[in-house]
């Protein structure tokens, strides 16, 4: 069992930057590949980036390659989205997922899910 707690967000003005940090809580979680979505409102949830249990590989969606870095800390059961370059368009609530591979995590079938943060970009 993993239980996910998100933290880092808020409001920001465009351009600026935010760190995501998700708490994970269970042993197996160092076994686990980990994700971010987002669900902006009116809108479904969608992949933002995703990262293996080793930390040796990533993937991202297209519209926050380059501005975005997923990352993790087996060590301290942390995962962390650094976002920098925020647009507007960035407004959403993120989640934090787990899943037993990056591609189940990119594909939405995350075992466990966090309860999300808000973030929000003004102009």
């Amino acid at each position: 069992q993993v239980r996910l707690v998100e933290s880092g967000g808020g409001l920001v003005q465009a351009g600026g930057s935010l760190r995501l940090s998700c708490e994970a809580s269970g042993s197996i979680f160092r076994t686990y590949a980990m994700g971010w979505f987002r669900q902006a409102p009116g809108k479904e949830r969608v992949f933002v980036a995703s990262i293996n249990w080793s930390g040796s590989s990533t993937s991202y969606q297209d519209s926050v390659k380059g501005r975005f870095t997923i990352s993790r800390d087996n060590a301290k059961n942390m995962v962390y989205l650094q976002m920098n370059s925020l647009k507007p368009e960035d407004t959403a609530v993120y989640y934090c997922a787990a899943g037993r591979s990056s591609a189940l995590v990119a594909g939405g079938a995350s075992d466990y899910w966090g309860p999300g943060t808000q973030v929000t970009v003004s102009s």
